[in-house]
């Protein structure tokens, strides 16, 4: 059943550029001990078949498998073992990839096709293929509590949902621009980065539409989004070395981090309060802490490689996964904490 009975937002606002904000907020270099300043590294390099463009990087929890969009296939690697499990192919300029594991489903955007690819979980097998009802579709998103897979369409500024496992259209929903990473708050609400608008876009599950557009000044081209659910706070890593941080209930700017250049994913672990952007024209995964709701401080730039802008978090061991290629072979770098 689709919950019911949200709140009602209350206001549009963002309080300027980085600059203007507070020192305490924006300097990013609050004072932690030496043992929170954990160091981060490389642990392993895993190889992928082929090179050539990559995407999203995803991972399926219940089956502890990392999934990584590449070309025209998805290719899928064993958590715990580092080895192929296998490849779904099929998936013509496939982006992204989300999961139903009480459905034993996973659904990838397929660009190039304009589709959605439904697969098995536990065998990686194809389900069916179905048509979006819109142009290029990038992010997915499952929505567990309204039971509809959320598929959004960046050439034709709208978003696709279908019900669940059905797999028929029951809405199309029009956005105010290119659409980026989207997130869900289980809530009823989900979060969007309108990149071409350097905005963030609220839509009501029950009512089927945007129902607020939040400017995000200072910030460009947003792309990553992540939710710290518990504080009702939003990261949008932003292509000028920003990281925007945004309360979700009234769009107010709270806070802003330093990154690195051409960031694409952002990952907030729950347990440790800690924000991952991974950006790949400075070779680098950020790490930063958050302090209180409002506070926030970079723990470390971790050099990575080149290219490697998308990224997968996995909160049982606190890996992050991040795919580039690297001297002409596609790789998944594992970059881990040093205490691991």
């Amino acid at each position: 059943m689709i919950l019911a009975g949200i709140a009602k937002f209350q206001r549009i606002l963002f309080d300027g550029v980085q600059s203007k904000l507070p020192r305490k907020l924006s300097s990013g270099n609050d004072s932690l001990s030496s043992h929170d300043r954990q160091s981060y590294a490389i642990q392993d390099r895993l190889a992928l078949s082929g090179d050539g463009k990559w995407d999203y990087a995803s991972i399926d929890a219940s089956h502890q498998r990392l999934y990584v969009t590449h070309g025209n296939q998805v290719q899928v690697l064993d958590l715990a073992t580092h080895k192929v499990a296998g490849a779904i192919a099929g998936t013509e300029g496939v982006h992204g990839v989300a999961f139903a594991p009480e459905l034993n489903l996973g659904f990838t955007s397929n660009g190039r096709s304009d589709s959605v690819t439904v697969f098995a979980l536990d065998s990686l097998a194809v389900r069916q293929h179905v048509k979006v009802s819109g142009k290029n579709p990038d992010a997915i998103l499952y929505v567990p509590q309204a039971r509809q897979l959320y598929v959004f369409n960046g050439s034709s500024a709208d978003v696709t949902v279908f019900d669940v496992p059905g797999m028929r259209i029951v809405s199309t929903i029009k956005v105010g621009g290119r659409p980026e990473f989207a997130v869900s708050n289980g809530a009823g609400r989900i979060y969007l980065n309108i990149e071409d608008q350097n905005a963030i876009e609220v839509i009501d599950i029950v009512a089927g539409k945007v129902v607020a557009h939040w400017p995000l000044a200072g910030c460009e081209a947003p792309t990553g989004l992540a939710l710290d659910i518990t504080h009702a706070r939003l990261f949008a890593a932003c292509k000028n070395k920003l990281a925007a941080v945004v309360d979700a209930r009234d769009a107010k700017h709270v806070a802003g981090f330093a990154i690195g250049a051409h960031p694409d994913a952002v990952a907030y672990d729950a347990a440790t309060s800690r924000i991952y952007v991974s950006n790949g024209g400075s070779a680098t995964l950020t790490v930063a802490q958050q302090l209180t709701p409002d506070r926030y401080s970079v723990l470390a730039h971790v050099p990575t490689a080149a290219g490697a802008k998308t990224m997968a978090f996995a909160p049982a061991t606190k890996y992050v996964c991040s795919p580039a290629s690297i001297n002409g072979a596609l790789k998944v770098m594992v970059v881990t904490p040093a205490d691991k």
